[in-house]
């Protein structure tokens, strides 16, 4: 392997936003119930505000490892820290606070289309939000502002009160960028956010959550297998292969033989987007 190395707000007050935390990995180990190794002890450490790709085919522990640090996949063996929370052993209440402040950007977007794009939005505020406005659906308006401050982030105000479901792939995936910024996150992470785009929208996509991490400050780790997206919109790499950590360093550094070794292959047509 190549190596370089809260409480909830007060009814009214006005939410601020977080400020970025670190993300550890101490020897992580996930074996799920049917006996699949899914990550064989990883060990990393995230700084506050990098922006990391996270690279390897399908079946490499991609979506595992990215959804321990959300609490989604329970470590089986080894430590999870993200930010001030001990991820490993987390539940109830406590897990609900750290994934408060940790913003989730799927590949198949999670929108509800026969919802507004401003109501899809404003289901980030729901974990700041106390319960009996969100059952009774009536927001603050400082949450108000920060869900309209987030869509107009992304270029999507214009669609604020269209069906989600009348949405393209890009405005949808845009859509939930804006949701995830609305939680005022300290961690964004994106699980391969734009395998379902064509490329033009998928570079859009990818400079988005670029200017994110660089306007903000936000730590940002991204799930990809494309090369050159990877190179371009990410200042380090992580690569996975069989639930194994082979490579770490420098995005633009990765030679096309380094990408072979997470791959496990030479390299394809299917690994570049632009070819």
């Amino acid at each position: 392997m190549r190596q370089h190395t809260t409480q909830p707000e007060a009814e009214g007050a006005t939410p601020s936003a977080s400020v970025p935390w670190p993300i550890a990995l101490d020897q992580v180990t996930v074996r799920y119930p049917n006996g699949v190794v899914a990550l064989k002890d990883v060990s990393l450490r995230v700084e506050p505000g990098e922006m990391i790709s996270v690279v390897g085919l399908s079946g490499s522990g991609k979506s595992t490892m990215i959804r321990t640090i959300n609490g989604l996949v329970p470590a089986t063996s080894g430590t999870v820290t993200v930010g001030p929370h001990t991820v490993t052993g987390l539940s109830g209440r406590q897990l609900r606070q750290l994934r408060g402040h940790v913003g989730m950007i799927f590949q198949h977007f999670n929108l509800a289309d026969r919802a507004s794009v401003y109501q899809n939005v404003l289901v980030g505020r729901f974990s700041h939000t106390p319960t009996w406005r969100t059952l009774l659906g009536s927001a603050r308006p400082a949450d108000r502002d920060i869900a309209m401050r987030a869509l107009d982030s992304v270029g999507m105000l214009e669609k604020v009160w269209q069906r989600g479901g009348a949405l393209s792939g890009g405005q949808k995936q845009r859509v939930a960028i804006a949701r995830a910024l609305s939680q005022e996150p300290a961690v964004m992470l994106a699980d391969e956010p734009v395998a379902s785009l064509d490329p033009p929208t998928a570079h859009s996509v990818m400079a988005d959550l670029q200017r994110i991490n660089q306007e903000r400050g936000l730590t940002v780790l991204v799930n990809l297998h494309l090369m050159d997206l990877a190179r371009q919109y990410t200042t380090r790499m992580i690569g996975l292969r069989e639930g194994r950590l082979v490579y770490d360093g420098p995005a633009a550094d990765a030679t096309d033989a380094d990408f072979e070794e997470i791959y496990g292959r030479p390299i394809q047509v299917k690994d570049r987007l632009d070819r």
